[in-house]
């Protein structure tokens, strides 16, 4: 089932894969020519906070979550970045350290674009430029309406909320009536809810008898989105 006519998906959901889409031409091969791509294991880190920024990385297959460590080391996921988005690029142009942590949610294969070539492109680009600057804005309200969220609502409606953004995240090839699997961990659900592990796991058994997910393992089906939107309560 598509939801784009019944949920604001976009608020939702980072807009950097668009940012090299149909580059001219010279300017994406000089931007490209010197990467190196590398696969990552599932929870192997790719950056950490506080390291030198030396260059941004493009996601070419897998997903990424990015987080942050609060002073006892407890992790919050602050966002699930997918294949064609690009990561590490705040510290780049903020010309500082990375302002958060990156690691593989699953095997991914990155690629690494070093500072100085994306740096030279951007010069010159005014393509790039305005991309980058529209994909800034967009970020910014995402992260807005995710503080708003865990201001104001209950946990058993981040849930449901993160539930919806994560189900978009793991379509692949979908079609109407086709299925989609949510392959994450009970501790990351937690993190990007921001709650105990205990809770989510109680508020999905919750959900299952209800039949708006079902549990296959680790990988969470959703069933009901529909429903799903309802418990999230988002206007």
């Amino acid at each position: 089932m598509s939801i784009q006519n019944i949920f604001p998906i976009d608020k939702w959901d980072f807009k950097s894969e668009s940012v090299f889409k149909d580059l001219p031409a010279a300017e994406y091969d000089m931007l490209t020519a010197g990467q190196v791509q590398k696969t990552y294991k599932k929870g192997e880190v790719i950056f950490r906070e506080g390291a030198y920024a030396d260059g941004i990385f493009f996601i070419v297959s897998g997903r990424v979550k990015k987080y942050k460590l609060d002073v006892d080391r407890k992790e919050y996921i602050i966002y699930i970045a997918n294949a064609g988005e690009i990561i590490g690029y705040h510290a780049i142009l903020a010309e500082d350290r990375y302002p958060d942590s990156a690691a593989a949610l699953e095997e991914s294969q990155m690629a690494f674009i070093s500072k100085n070539s994306f740096l030279r492109v951007l010069k010159q680009s005014e393509i790039l430029n305005k991309r980058l600057l529209k994909t800034l804005s967009h970020e910014f309200a995402v992260l807005a309406n995710s503080l708003s969220v865990f201001a104001q609502k209950p946990v058993r409606e981040r849930l449901a909320l993160q539930l919806i953004v994560i189900r978009e995240k793991y379509k692949v090839d979908f079609k109407p009536g086709m299925t989609v699997g949510i392959n994450m961990s009970r501790d990351d659900l937690a993190s990007l809810v921001g709650t105990a592990r205990e809770n989510v796991v109680r508020i999905l058994s919750e959900f299952k008898e209800k039949g708006i997910i079902e549990t296959r393992g680790r990988k969470i089906v959703v069933r009901d989105v529909s429903r799903l939107i309802e418990i999230a309560n988002y206007k």
